[in-house]
């Protein structure tokens, strides 16, 4: 049954309120009369040595470290292609060819026209000729011996080879297409320069257990970043960490997501790898500096008192103080440039959390019991526990 209480409500209010103040210092005098003595705790560190790295982040993603997109620059009828999608080829394999008949026919009129050429300056010498004869039949053997150069490579580049080794990606190009220099590809040809055909086609590679990994460093990052750098990569999926090294920094800037500005950098990852896959994404750590056999101790092993700096050094048994000259902080360690000597054993300050304890009553130390949802009983003027 709810009490109603219709006199005087504000009193009543501001009583209740006094009574809460009463009861929250109990609650507080049971704060400050239990067993509360938090123990300070000491140990003992080894002082060490250790390499420290100062690292940029980035993130980014795996590719193959070369791919080729390779097209016929000659024009012709394609013969023979003799990969499919998937195979492993070597550097030099044989991938596709063209008809060249007319690519040998046009070889040979070069060499005819190179003979002609030399046997014309050959006469005309034997002739004593004046010198502006001579020099324009000079002029006509090395016009035609370039033209002969061409021709013989337009016959070897009939055969369309690997310039990689590596898995083959895709085939666009089949028996009986037409290639040729009428519309551009995009590709590349087999000595590696930009070439076209009117079929479009192009049969492309990737190498095999090579990789690299393109990311980007901030703009803040970018001048402490060069090419030879070590990087630790984590890749997604591997748990072994993938090692590396930068081949490349961009030097325009891009823009990330959010706006910033960003320069682009490729990490070479070393040696072969058979669990890393290109399009996987990785982050790394970019190794800009890095200190060897620095000597460090816990940063709670020192006080400091004005302007020196001690630590507590456990020497056979016994506590000494001594004071130490300190280099720079490493999150929980710091580098000791002075007064120290590896193996030392150093105190560490610590505590221990505060605990309760109460007599065999069970009054002392313990907070008053409120489980039945009353106010502890303060008729006689007490605190709870017995306390006045």
């Amino acid at each position: 049954m709810r009490l109603r209480l219709p006199r005087r409500p504000k009193i009543l209010v501001a009583a209740g309120v006094v009574l809460l103040l009463v009861v929250a210092g109990g609650v507080g005098a049971w704060l400050l009369t239990r067993d509360t003595e938090a123990a300070a705790t000491t140990s003992t560190a080894t002082v060490s040595t250790q390499t420290i790295s100062e690292t940029v982040s980035s993130d980014g993603t795996v590719a193959a470290a070369r791919s080729r997109s390779l097209s016929f620059s000659v024009s012709g009828t394609v013969t023979k292609v003799t990969v499919d999608a998937g195979d492993t080829v070597k550097k030099g394999q044989v991938l596709a060819v063209v008809d060249d008949d007319s690519l040998v026919a046009a070889r040979k009129a070069a060499q005819a026209q190179l003979t002609a050429a030399q046997a014309q300056l050959s006469e005309d010498v034997d002739a004593d000729a004046d010198d502006i004869q001579l020099a324009s039949d000079r002029a006509t053997v090395v016009t035609a011996r370039a033209s002969l150069a061409d021709a013989r490579t337009a016959v070897s580049e009939a055969v369309l080879r690997a310039t990689i080794s590596g898995t083959v990606t895709s085939v666009g190009i089949s028996k009986g297409d037409v290639v040729g220099s009428s519309s551009s590809s995009g590709g590349t040809d087999a000595s590696g320069s930009s070439s076209s055909s009117s079929s479009g086609g192009t049969i492309d590679l990737v190498s095999t257990g090579r990789f690299v990994v393109d990311g980007t460093v901030a703009a803040t990052d970018a001048d402490s970043v060069t090419t030879g750098l070590q990087v630790e990569i984590t890749v997604s999926g591997v748990d072994d960490t993938v090692y590396g090294t930068v081949s490349e920094i961009g030097l325009v800037a891009e823009t990330d997501d959010s706006g910033a500005a960003v320069f682009p950098v490729t990490v070479q990852v070393t040696g072969t790898r058979d669990d890393v896959y290109a399009g996987t994404s990785a982050t790394m750590e970019i190794i800009v500096s890095q200190r060897t056999d620095v000597l460090t101790v816990d940063s709670t092993a020192l006080t400091t008192e004005g302007d020196a700096t001690y630590v507590t050094v456990l020497v056979d048994g016994v506590e000494e103080q001594r004071e130490v000259t300190v280099g720079e902080t490493y999150g929980r360690s710091t580098e000791i440039t002075d007064g120290l000597s590896e193996g030392d054993e150093v105190v560490v300050q610590g505590f221990t959390a505060p605990t309760g304890s109460g007599d065999d009553s069970g009054q002392q130390g313990q907070m008053p019991d409120m489980s039945g949802g009353g106010m502890p009983d303060m008729s006689g003027g007490q605190m709870p526990g017995g306390q006045g």
